[in-house]
């Protein structure tokens, strides 16, 4: 052997295990420090959207560190910081924010978990002002809280509140099985929302030594990311958080983590409002740090190998002949802190799980044994790395929270951070190095756990029928002898369109220039509106719409009708079966959809500019070739029916279907799915009825908008939707006189055992469709929004996050519905539907208060300055603007509309929308007798 030659390949070796060692650079885009008290900081500038910044407070403090008797005060400081601080006393906090367009929930929130506390502001940065009070606000979240015995006296309730709205089947189970999945350790006695008797016992010096002992700068962080000048930012920064302070003698903040324990542990959960059988193998992992570059190579593995598995040979279950089970999911995922997991899941059809567990734990055992084919795993890779090419096309257009959330794991978890376009070209010049060995052997790893947890929950009544520990390890091992045969790779070689269609011509055009869009008209009638923006570098978005949609046919028709787009969308196009097709996009960012909804058939698309292409030609065939697959189909229905068999079991099912059937005026339309209506679907039905909507293009309108230009992209539109058949019928959709009922309704559904009540209001009408009436109405319910918060959250604490929500139609009437929802006590319900009464009143017979509109205002401003810079809400806007053949430019006169908007105005609009002539109170209680 030639020593010499030994001797260069052990030190090539060695240095390439030393390069994998180096840690992940920081991205030099981020600016880094720490004060000398411990506190953190990570600013950086990014225009994503312009003129704005998020302010993000991260504490390293969770329930984990929760005496017992705190247990919820971790969560419940992190509400007391919202209810008055050194600079903000009681709610002015809230307040001064909704002035400046801040909505609070929507914008301005927090959460806390089992090891950290986040607060979120995102401000708006135009007014200089505006960021020193976010700084400042920061500074008071961080360690000056006020935490007033009153306050929290009046927001115990509303934490309780939050607490019941919790409560529930996956609650209560949940509680069973979280300490055997996280083998006991400490997090299985802290969950963030607590226990009943500390949060309605303590006292307020419990929750005092809480915030002293840990609210303090060594375990907190502030990340600034938006449009700010950094070195201004930290100057702020070190001015505002120096002066923060440690606490003498302080506390020990313990790392807790989860142990492997080497046990296998087997646990079986029941409820009676429970809806599925669920057979779920936790194969529990020390998982992998990221923070050397062999940690990123490992993470990249892990990824490529969730593809293979979920997305490929998941895919091939489809494929499966009376399948038993109704969904499966498989794939290496976080579990908490420093364990991860190989996870296997399958729901069961009613009565057949052993037979779901065989049906797919066998793609496990195949992998097992064969591993992939290396075509797969070039498709992941080549899948993979476009992925990150698309991100990094985004450089310069990423939002500001991607960045906040990356800096958050940063420094909760030391998680490295360097920025897309170190991952991208790393990624690049590493992937080909993963073999499938490397992926085999990563499975293996997970496989090998002696730490597996398996987990069957279901409903109570089929407690009796479920298996123990010894037959679900029968079930493994009766699959491990099977003969299984290698996966056959379904390969495609020919392209999606062998030849391409003769192309349109475009007929006519037209410029409106107010709005940078162009309008197009082909030779097959077929309608373009194309608005080219800078958003995004690498999105182009698309939708379209043809008037008729279900409303053209009988109830006979009507569940065939209304699955029809669904049920054709799954079984691929032309020559190719759905898992064909994502084999022949792999490396493509192209998808199309098509649907029949009550109104219109419709059609959404987007792309990648390079890979528009593709898509129309997916839109094309939808149009010219929908396919039928006899399998598909039957496994379709079969799956939906077995869906319904618990259905009814839960509370929240039973009250929607009864609000959508009471909605709908007791129409068959509206009434909750059967077994009997799935069951008379048929699959030449389905096909035909796709097939007459989608026959003729030409009463289509496509809008397009994204990173393309008119004359780059019109050939494409020629070749692809000029082609579309035309038959030039004229269609409209009928009016089926369904709408929500008049007068005074009242519907009490008993069902469920939880100790809770759940309320929907509904308020709706005729009104005169306008601009300036859509406007009043959504006004109307932003203030009654501001309302409801204030008197039945903050005044009364009975309720947690009551929701006002308004909508209106021009088609086929001019009609409009506001619905108020919130969650609370049994016994107060009737007092509370009092109460939104009152207020509303209060709006017909008073007006609005000035500030709340001035808040409604600042908000709607904050909103639309937003939204114009959103593909998705342009695209949305047109469709909807032409569908109701309303003027595109009325999107210029925001400005005037809403100078309009006034306490007088929104009073006499209140005596329209507020009226109450037509109200609905839907309630969901108890079951009778329950406690």
């Amino acid at each position: 052997m030639d020593i010499k030659k030994l001797i260069l390949t052990v030190a090539a070796g060695l240095a390439g295990n030393v390069a994998m060692a180096q840690s992940i650079p920081p991205d030099p885009a981020v600016g880094t420090g720490k004060l000398a008290n411990g506190f953190t900081y990570y600013i950086r500038h990014n225009e994503e959207p312009k003129k704005r910044v998020e302010l993000y407070l991260i504490n390293k403090v969770g329930s984990v560190l929760e005496d017992d008797d705190q247990q919820g005060l971790a969560h419940f400081m992190e509400h007391m910081n919202f209810n008055g601080t050194k600079n903000f006393p009681k709610n002015d906090l809230v307040d001064y924010l909704q002035k400046a367009g801040v909505r609070f929930g929507a914008d301005l929130n927090a959460y806390t978990s089992f090891d950290e506390t986040v607060y979120q502001l995102p401000i708006p940065t135009d007014n200089p002002a505006m960021f020193g009070n976010g700084i400042r606000i920061m500074r008071d979240w961080a360690q000056d809280a006020t935490l007033d015995p009153t306050e929290i006296e009046k927001e115990r309730g509303v934490v309780l509140e939050e607490e019941r709205l919790g409560k529930g089947a996956r609650d209560r189970m949940s509680r069973q099985y979280l300490p055997m999945m996280l083998n006991h350790a400490r997090y299985a006695d802290r969950l963030p929302i607590g226990t009943d008797a500390v949060l309605t016992k303590f006292k307020p010096e419990v929750i005092k030594r809480f915030h002293h002992d840990w609210y303090r700068p060594d375990l907190q962080a502030l990340i600034i990311v938006g449009d700010v000048d950094v070195n201004e930012a930290e100057k702020l920064v070190r001015e505002k958080f120096t002066d923060l302070k440690n606490p003498q003698n302080e506390r020990v903040r313990t790392q807790y983590t989860v142990p492997l324990t080497g046990k296998s542990q087997f646990l079986i959960v029941t409820d009676k409002e429970e809806t599925s059988t669920d057979l779920q193998i936790m194969m529990k992992h020390q998982a992998p740090e990221l923070k050397t570059e062999q940690d990123y190579i490992t993470s990249i593995k892990q990824n490529l190998f969730n593809q293979l598995l979920d997305n490929r040979r998941l895919a091939e279950l489809t494929r499966e002949s009376n399948p038993a089970f109704t969904g499966m999911s498989a794939g290496i995922g976080g579990l908490l802190k420093n364990i991860d997991m190989l996870s296997f899941s399958v729901s069961a059809k009613e009565g057949r799980l052993e037979q779901s567990f065989a049906q797919t734990w066998r793609v496990i055992e195949r992998v097992k044994r064969y591993g992939f084919t290396q075509a797969e795993l070039d498709r992941v890779k080549q899948s993979y790395l476009r992925g990150m090419q698309t991100s990094l096309n985004e450089q310069g257009k990423t939002p500001s929270t991607s960045y906040v959330k990356e800096y958050q794991r940063l420094f909760l978890a030391g998680e490295a951070s360097p920025g897309i376009a170190w991952e991208y070209q790393f990624t690049k010049d590493h992937i080909g190095a993963i073999t499938l060995a490397d992926i085999t052997n990563l499975m293996a790893g997970y496989l090998s756990s002696k730490d597996v947890d398996i987990l069957v929950s279901a409903p109570e009544k089929d407690r009796n029928s479920l298996p123990n520990a010894a037959t679900v390890q029968n079930w493994i091992a009766r699959v491990s002898q099977e003969d299984i045969q290698p996966f056959k790779d379904d390969a495609v070689i020919k392209p999606l369109l062998a030849v391409k269609p003769p192309p349109g011509k475009v007929v006519s055009k037209e410029v409106i220039a107010q709005l940078n869009i162009t309008k197009l008209t082909l030779s097959n009638g077929v309608k373009v509106i194309l608005k080219p923006t800078d958003f995004k570098n690498d999105q182009v978005i698309y939708g379209a719409f043809a008037p008729g949609g279900t409303s053209l046919y009988e109830h006979t028709d009507y569940d065939v009708a209304s699955n029809a787009g669904g049920i054709m969308n799954r079984m691929g196009l032309g020559d190719f079966s759905m898992v064909q097709l994502n084999n022949l996009f792999t490396g493509k960012v192209a998808s199309s959809a098509a649907t029949i909804i009550g109104r219109s058939s419709t059609i959404r698309g987007g792309a990648a500019p390079m890979d528009l292409e593709a898509a129309l030609q997916l839109t094309y065939l939808q149009f010219t070739a929908p396919r039928k697959d006899t399998l598909m189909f039957k496994n379709t229905i079969n799956n939906a029916i077995a869906g319904l068999a618990n259905r009814y079991a839960s509370p929240a099912n039973v009250f929607a279907d009864t609000i959508s059937y009471v909605m709908g005026d007791y129409n068959y339309r509206s009434a909750g799915p059967t077994a009997e209506r799935i069951g008379k679907i048929t699959l030449d039905r389905s096909y035909d009825i796709y097939k007459e909507r989608f026959a003729d293009a030409s009463g289509f309108t496509f809008v397009f908008v994204g990173n393309f230009k008119p004359e780059t992209i019109t050939p494409l539109l020629e070749q692809y939707l000029g082609s579309l058949p035309a038959t030039h019928q004229v269609v409209k959709p009928r009016d089926l006189g369904i709408h929500i009922p008049a007068g005074h309704i009242v519907k009490k559904v008993y069902k469920g055992t939880e100790n809770k009540a759940t309320v929907q209001l509904v308020f709706s009408g005729d009104y005169t469709y306008s601009p300036e009436a859509n406007l009043e109405l959504k006004a109307l319910g932003e203030v009654l929004q501001i309302k409801v918060l204030q008197q039945l959250r903050e005044a009364e604490g009975e309720v947690y996050s009551p929701q006002v929500q308004t909508s209106y139609n021009k088609y086929p009437h001019n009609r409009f519905a506001l619905t108020v929802a919130f969650g609370c006590a049994p016994q107060n319900a009737d007092h509370l539907v009092s109460m939104v009464e009152q207020e509303m009143k209060a709006l017909k017979e008073k007006g609005p208060d000035a500030d709340d509109v001035q808040k409604f205002k600042a908000q709607y401003q904050k909103n639309v300055e937003l939204a114009l810079k959103d593909n998705g809400f342009w695209m949305n806007y047109l469709l909807n603007q032409y569908e109701n053949n309303e003027d595109p430019l009325q999107v210029l006169d925001t400005d005037k509309l809403l100078q309009k908007i006034g306490p007088t105005s929104l009073k006499q609009a209140a005596q329209v929308f507020l009226s109450g002539r037509n109200m609905i109170t839907f309630q969901l209680l108890p079951e009778k007798g329950a406690e």
